[in-house]
């Protein structure tokens, strides 16, 4: 929907600033309704939950921090911080890659696994009541 429009304005560079900006303002309506309920029900943020998604998705649960950092859009730097968080509440480890002493794995313990488990469906829940693409039946505005 919002690609047909980028599409159709593309010759109007004013239009096309106008579509990003919309584009920008739905995802941060979209990710501010996603982060108040994770917060709220699972004590998650949403680029925690996305990296335990992540995670979940490899092989053995668990990823070089590398790959980490660029499946999650994330600096190394904040990466970092954020397995940290996620390590001292028992939800990922950090392990040597036996392959490479110097590549570090993080992975998901079972802690890690339940709290994911628990927080996907209020994902999908919230994406489902804000997201305008989520169907007739699900439709809802974004949150203002």
């Amino acid at each position: 929907m919002l690609c047909a429009t980028i599409g159709a304005v593309a010759a109007d560079p004013a239009q096309l600033v106008e579509a990003w900006r919309e584009l920008l303002s739905r995802h941060a309506r979209i990710s501010e309704a996603l982060e108040r309920e994770l917060q709220r029900r699972h004590g998650l943020s949403v680029s925690e939950l996305d990296a335990l998604q992540r995670l979940a998705e490899t092989d053995h649960d668990g990823c070089r921090l590398q790959q980490l950092v660029e499946d999650v859009h994330m600096s190394q730097s904040a990466l970092s911080r954020l397995v940290t968080r996620l390590e001292e509440r028992g939800l990922v480890v950090r392990k040597a890659c036996e392959a490479d002493r110097r590549g570090i794995f993080a992975c998901l313990t079972e802690a890690g696994r339940e709290r994911l488990a628990e927080a996907e469906p209020t994902q999908s829940e919230v994406l489902q009541r804000v997201l305008p693409e989520a169907g007739p039946s699900t439709r809802a505005e974004l949150p203002d």
